[in-house]
């Protein structure tokens, strides 16, 4: 398995003042607005693709994201509502006889601004 850990340096700061450091990924740029969390153990790309996270920023607390990769049959919509993913582990190399690509073409195909090597325990 390899994992992702190439990308700028990028930051995660909350409104408290606290700054988190990690890696960027999927598309480039700077997103405000609401952390929330999500605690599914698989079904990523459902999350990334479910309209209920309209203009929030979506935590995976599952450690490991992108094994299995992406494909159109798991999505829930057809776009991806979020403005931000945070994650801890990336996996850029999906290893899943049904992927159709990679979870970080995918955000960047969809504009979604991503940060990795972040602890979201």
């Amino acid at each position: 398995m390899s994992l992702f850990n190439q990308g700028e340096k990028a930051y995660l700061l909350l409104a408290n003042g606290t700054v988190f450091e990690g890696r960027s990924c999927g598309a480039k740029g700077t997103v405000i607005g609401e952390v929330v969390f999500t605690t599914g153990v698989t079904a990523y790309q459902e999350t990334l693709t479910d309209p209920s996270y309209y203009g929030q920023i979506v935590t995976q607390t599952f450690p490991l994201i992108g094994n299995y990769g992406v494909n159109e049959a798991d999505a829930e919509s057809n776009d991806t509502y979020l403005s931000g993913y945070i994650i801890r582990e990336w996996c850029n190399t999906p290893s899943n006889f049904r992927s159709e690509g990679d979870i970080n073409d995918f955000l960047i195909r969809h504009n979604v601004i991503g940060i990795h090597n972040i602890d979201t325990r």
